[in-house]
């Protein structure tokens, strides 16, 4: 049996930095995270993640009213944004808005 992935998710957090607190205090609070799955990837260079970084209220060409929500085992869909210079990855599920409405790191 394999090990679904989970992932901590914040809802309307400003930044990655913001992200990485809450993460940070959601492990140290022994919180499991959510299971989900990845419906789409959107590979941004450096400058283009570090823009969406630094203000996940943006909206984003690339984000769909269908992007988020849940499948049919209950798990959070999402889109895996990935820094194509660092390999660092968010994951993002919007719940039908064109911002990053829920944000998660992918350990």
């Amino acid at each position: 049996m394999t090990n679904k992935p989970r992932a901590l998710f914040g809802r309307k957090l400003n930044d990655l930095e913001e992200l990485r607190e809450a993460t940070a205090s959601a492990k140290e609070a022994g919180q499991p995270g959510n299971l989900y799955e990845v419906t789409k990837e959107v590979p941004l260079s450096g400058d283009e993640f570090k823009a969406l970084a630094e203000d996940f209220f943006n909206e984003q060409p690339w984000i769909d009213e269908s992007d988020g929500g849940s499948n049919e085992n209950g798990e959070l869909k999402c889109i895996r944004v990935i820094n194509t210079e660092t390999g660092e990855r968010l994951l993002i599920s919007s719940e039908g808005y064109d911002y990053c409405r829920y944000t998660a790191l992918e350990e």
